[in-house]
């Protein structure tokens, strides 16, 4: 595609002339689209596949029983970097939602956002687990904002 600098007018690349003040045309090249974003909260390529499946069954335990799954997983994976990912996401849910507990100081409100955490927690807790299942290794939304347990 051909352009004109002073006018800014586009021209078929046959054109060697604007049409309306006469000056010389210049040629531009199309930029390619910029390519989309990698998602960086999933590191499922950072764990050798054989890790993966070997320990998908301990990866599953926090997400399903909370802080005793979380210390039952930690005793279970050994030295498995997939299953260690997994133990921090679902510490993180928990902190997240002891933390969220102590809405419950304030009346009324207080309630009904603590109520909200609670639910929250259980579908973020649902999301890891089927993610653990599907083979993947993502950070849990709204929690991967944390920066603690990276």
């Amino acid at each position: 595609m051909k352009v004109c600098p002073q006018c800014r007018i586009s021209y078929k690349d046959s054109e060697t002339v604007c049409g309306k003040c006469g000056g010389a045309l210049m040629t531009i090249e199309m930029q390619p689209a910029p390519a989309a974003p990698a998602d960086v909260t999933d590191h499922t390529a950072e764990f050798d596949p054989a890790d993966i499946s070997q320990n998908k069954v301990v990866a599953m335990v926090p997400y399903l029983l909370g802080w005793i799954g979380i210390i039952i997983a930690l005793l279970a994976s050994g030295t498995s970097p997939y299953a260690s990912f997994h133990v921090r996401q679902a510490l993180k849910i928990q902190i997240c939602s002891v933390l969220a507990g102590f809405l419950a100081i304030i009346p009324i409100l207080g309630w009904i956002a603590m109520g909200i955490c609670a639910i929250l927690a259980v579908v973020i807790n649902l999301i890891g687990f089927f993610d653990v299942c599907r083979g993947m290794a993502r950070e849990p939304m709204i929690i991967s904002k944390f920066g603690f347990l990276r």
